[in-house]
């Protein structure tokens, strides 16, 4: 299975190379106040959330669909909670957060007990009980400090962002794009 590398059009590596400025420079815009960039996401799937009930509320309404009633329902508490994250994105931002402190406190104890009930042993055995406390540790410092938290969330969120534009940059400066290659039904007679 060879793969083949084929050029791009001009018109295409500088939309590549453009947009990857673009997404490396909100990126390290995002690096700057990473709390920010995760209270924006929040708000922003809040709105989402806000459609989406409205999507629902309307399906419940003009579709013939069994369980109407609970479509309908279940739209309005959706817009009742996104309207609420819109309204108080700071609040809504600190909720999750804590919400993500308890998640790594339980997949690091989830972690340390794979890591002494599970069949590995020398270092596999020591790296996922390493790994558990390191979960915990970070879910103990998101739990004390939810502005912590945000940051940590932002700094992820932004870094994948950095490298995303770096990619589409070098993508787009090369001109080349890996493609895989697809068998030809001739080939297989």
């Amino acid at each position: 299975m060879n793969l083949s590398m084929e050029k791009s059009p001009g018109w295409v590596r500088a939309v590549e190379i453009g947009l990857g400025i673009i997404v490396v420079i909100l990126s390290i815009y995002a690096l700057a106040s990473p709390g920010a960039v995760f209270v924006s996401l929040v708000a922003l799937l809040g709105i989402i959330l806000f459609i989406v009930g409205i999507g629902r509320i309307i399906s419940g309404i003009f579709l013939p669909i069994k369980g109407r009633w609970a479509i309908i329902g279940l739209g309005i508490v959706t817009l009742i909670f996104a309207g609420l994250v819109i309204a108080f994105p700071l609040i809504a931002s600190w909720i999750i957060t804590i919400f993500i402190g308890i998640a790594l406190l339980f997949g690091g104890a989830a972690s340390i007990s794979q890591g002494f009930a599970g069949k590995e042993s020398g270092w596999k055995r020591g790296f996922i009980i390493g790994v558990g406390v390191l979960l915990i540790i970070l879910g103990i410092m998101v739990l004390v400090s939810p502005v912590f938290g945000a940051q940590l969330a932002g700094i992820v969120i932004a870094t994948g962002l950095l490298i995303a534009g770096i990619q589409m940059i070098v993508s787009g400066a090369t001109g080349r794009r890996l493609n895989m290659p697809s068998e030809n039904l001739a080939d297989k007679k």
